[in-house]
């Protein structure tokens, strides 16, 4: 298998950025009346993605909002994540460099909620206590394609409303409802936080296909429903994808919560594992390997069940009580399912392989760092053919093997 060799390729993709994302923030900020009195406490609501930029982005406002003379504090916004325990969700918050002394505001996390008034949606309603009893709350989230669902509303302010600040309690009753619930209790659910929970703001952020900020939005909470599904397709317009559509293997080095919610975005390899719903037309990928769990996701290994085989480097990181308790959440029990456990990179990929009844020779390969870094993947021999002579694909000098005579995948870089 060591005789066989990838060629790494570049894709161009989408690169319209803000280059100073303090600068625009303070510029987008400017001139915004929240009639709030002087003194008022200010909710600044954070969430568990990996944003670009998201420490910037929250120390920004932290500055703007003790600039009008508020007292501003850091909520995590988020249900399940964090192991659904305040002290790991202040965790996954300062692994994203959002530290009290950094962002000059305290963080007050707990699972502690509020029932708010539910006037006659089948779920009811909660809001994390904290930000309840804030004068004023100001959102920030990333708006994005969700991964397990399409709609008007999908990933951004109004789901981080109703899901991010409901934190557990509201996870789980909307998750109750499985999908149904995510298609169509988020909106619905997010108005009453809005209406009954001083939401005075929100920060919408789009990102470009090299996971770089392209867009900032400061939208007034009447204008969520307006503006967010133009910025959800601009995100879609913006989004990467794999150059191809039939893949015999695809080798993925990292997956992890700072990835995506699902620890590999179900929109890039085509797999939701939802039962009920389908999966995508394209690509059409027969094994996919996950060689490593990123450090960021501290052992949550959500979305290990959309692969076919993980490697043992896997397995020795995976916090199971973390993962069950996202998954059980989530309702989507496939997601968190252990795939084959393959000692060396060596055997995960000829199980795959064997799996898609192909040869390392002849097979379709690709390989990515993961699932948000798709500008540059090694690909192989037969995948190479097609596209070189496309004309947005670059065709480097860099080959690689398969693998080492280890038993383990070269180096990415």
């Amino acid at each position: 298998m060591s005789n066989v060799e990838l060629t790494m390729v570049r894709q161009e993709l989408e690169t319209e950025k803000i280059d100073n994302v303090a600068l625009y923030l303070k510029q987008e900020l400017h001139g915004i009346e929240l009639g709030l009195k002087p003194g008022a406490s200010v909710a600044v609501a954070v969430g568990s993605r990996g944003i670009a930029n998201l420490s910037e982005i929250v120390r920004t406002t932290v500055k703007w909002v003790l600039g009008q003379g508020w007292r501003p504090f850091i909520v995590p916004a988020m249900g399940s994540h964090g192991g659904a325990t305040p002290e790991g969700q202040r965790a996954v918050l300062e692994h994203y460099g959002i530290k009290e002394a950094d962002v000059g505001a305290p963080i007050l996390s707990s699972l502690e909620v509020v029932e708010l008034p539910s006037e006659g949606l089948a779920n009811k309603v909660y809001m994390d206590k904290y930000a309840y009893e804030a004068d004023g709350v100001i959102v920030i989230n990333r708006i994005k394609p969700h991964t397990d669902f399409h709609g008007t509303f999908e990933s951004g302010l109004m789901k981080m409303c109703a899901i991010g600040i409901g934190k557990h309690k509201q996870a789980l009753e909307i998750h109750r409802f499985g999908v149904t619930g995510l298609k169509e209790m988020i909106v619905p659910t997010a108005r009453q936080i809005i209406k009954h929970g001083r939401i005075v703001l929100g920060i919408g952020i789009v990102e470009n296909g090299n996971e770089e900020t392209a867009v900032i939005r400061a939208l007034r909470p009447q204008e969520f429903e307006e503006e967010e599904p133009k910025l959800l397709a601009e995100a879609k317009r913006l989004m990467p994808k794999l150059p191809v559509d039939q893949i015999d293997l695809l080798i993925i080095d990292e997956f992890g919560k700072d990835i995506s919610g699902v620890g590999l975005d179900p929109n890039i390899i085509g797999r939701i594992g939802i039962r009920g719903e389908p999966e995508a037309e394209k690509p059409r990928i027969s094994s996919i390997l996950l060689a490593d769990l990123t450090e960021g996701s501290q052992g949550n290994a959500l979305g290990m069940g959309l692969a076919d085989v993980v490697t043992k480097r896997v397995y020795d990181r995976i916090d199971f009580r973390a993962t069950y308790e996202n998954a059980v959440t989530s309702s989507f029990l496939e997601r968190a399912k252990v795939p084959i456990v393959a000692n060396t990179d060596a055997e995960g990929i000829s199980y795959a392989l064997r799996a898609a009844s192909r040869s390392p020779e002849a097979a379709r390969i690709v390989r990515i760092k993961n699932t948000l870094k798709l500008k540059e993947l090694y690909v192989s021999d037969s995948v190479l053919s097609e596209l070189k002579h496309r004309p947005e694909i670059e065709v480097t000098g860099r080959r690689i093997p398969l693998v080492q005579e280890d038993g383990c995948l070269p180096p990415f870089d």
